[in-house]
């Protein structure tokens, strides 16, 4: 019987996490939720041997988020 690798099972909880923040009614609870998601599959792309397309791609998704999130905060403030 096979199971899954640690490896695999913190791709598909990255998988999961950018698929729920589609899901997300507010941009807000969106962009959240997919920065941990992209952080995940950082962690994943580590655990690969550095998959740098997957890296590269998923910290500038982080990034694009943060930088949205932060002008957002300002915008309330």
């Amino acid at each position: 019987m096979e199971y899954f690798t640690s490896t695999e099972i913190i791709g598909y909880l990255a998988s999961l996490a950018v698929l729920l923040s589609f899901l997300m009614k507010k941009i807000k609870t969106l962009r959240l939720v997919n920065t941990l998601g992209c952080v995940i599959f950082i962690v994943y792309g580590i655990l690969l041997g550095y998959s740098i397309p997957i890296i590269l791609t998923n910290a500038a998704i982080v990034t694009i988020n943060v930088v949205y999130l932060i002008k957002d905060n300002k915008k309330v403030v």
